[in-house]
């Protein structure tokens, strides 16, 4: 079978933060402590059980409101430590705020992070020059390549067309975790630049990396990596018709884990509680799933495992309880 590779894109042949990546949790003791031990499981689960080459710390989906930066800091090198030879590890620094983003950096360069993913600056919504320069600093302050985080409708903030391909001619601004839900500016960065693009919406795996993008950030992943996993690898095959059954199959996972008023860490978190793994409570404001969240979960995340499990893909059908 002929492998189909786009003309724009031979960046994708070696993606800068891995290609299949998770939004990996932050697992908590049941008293709402950070679970090293847990984490480090978790970790290893992922990336020698789940398949995925890489993984993300401290993102949305990992509570990084909520984490201290000596916590970060542990976390990052828990798993470095598990899984740190074997996948990409890329560290969330972003914040409000240039200086203790710089900071939040420069620790996770220290703490053996392989990339940082740094997101716009939210609530005081600053300019696009104003980004610019935020951005930059950050990518100035270490030798770690960077991945910006584009997501709006939680920083209130997009990342222009036209600051995009300015930031793009920094030498260690290398990817954009997208989940700007615009493909036609995803489009013309991607045309225009070298950017390595990652899907962060998990419906947008497969348009994206049809369009020359790097791969994914998976939420959905937490509970599914192999399933998640499956869609590149059909595609990065030349099979683009298995490649998108397999999408649609996530379908039913994707809109129970992300396509609610319920954040990704909480629904998360309880899938992988109810798999067995760990990742323990929320922290507040979050709040835990209810139990009739939970079996809608369950039942969602069947459904994907049972349309994704064909005679040609090593993703396991079955799900306890």
């Amino acid at each position: 079978m002929t492998t189909v590779t786009h003309p724009l894109t031979p960046r994708a042949a070696a993606p800068p933060f891995g290609r299949a990546a998770t939004a990996m949790v932050t697992p908590f003791t049941a008293d709402g402590e950070l679970d090293t031990d847990g984490t480090q499981r978790l970790a290893t689960h992922l990336v020698d059980d789940g398949g995925c080459d890489a993984l993300v710390l401290s993102g949305t989906t990992g509570e990084s409101p909520t984490t201290t930066e000596a916590e970060k800091e542990t976390l990052l090198r828990a798993v470095v430590e598990a899984v740190g030879d074997r996948a990409k590890i890329t560290a969330g620094v972003g914040t409000n705020d240039t200086r203790h983003t710089v900071a939040l950096a420069r620790s996770a360069e220290r703490a053996g992070a392989h990339g940082l993913l740094v997101v716009t600056p939210y609530y005081s919504r600053p300019t696009q020059e104003a980004v610019t320069q935020h951005l930059r600093t950050v990518a100035d302050a270490t030798g770690l390549p960077v991945m910006l985080y584009d997501i709006p409708g939680r920083t209130g903030t997009a990342l222009s067309a036209a600051t995009l391909l300015r930031l793009a001619a920094h030498p260690r601004i290398a990817a954009v975790k997208d989940c700007g839900n615009d493909l036609l500016k995803s489009a013309k960065v991607l045309a225009a630049t070298g950017l390595a693009y990652y899907a962060g919406c998990d419906e947008q795996i497969l348009p994206l990396r049809a369009l020359g993008g790097a791969g994914c950030v998976s939420t959905a992943g937490n509970a599914a990596p192999r399933a998640v996993c499956a869609v590149l690898d059909a595609y990065d095959a030349g099979d683009t018709a298995t490649a998108a059954r397999r999408q649609l199959a996530l379908v039913p996972l994707i809109e129970a884990v992300t396509g609610g008023e319920t954040p990704g860490a909480v629904t998360a978190k309880a899938l992988l509680n109810h798999l067995g793994l760990p990742a323990g409570p929320v922290r507040g404001p979050l709040l835990a799933a209810d139990a009739a969240l939970t079996a809608r979960l369950v039942d969602a995340l069947r459904t994907t495992l049972d349309r994704t499990a064909d005679t040609d893909t090593a993703v396991p059908a079955a799900v306890p309880g």
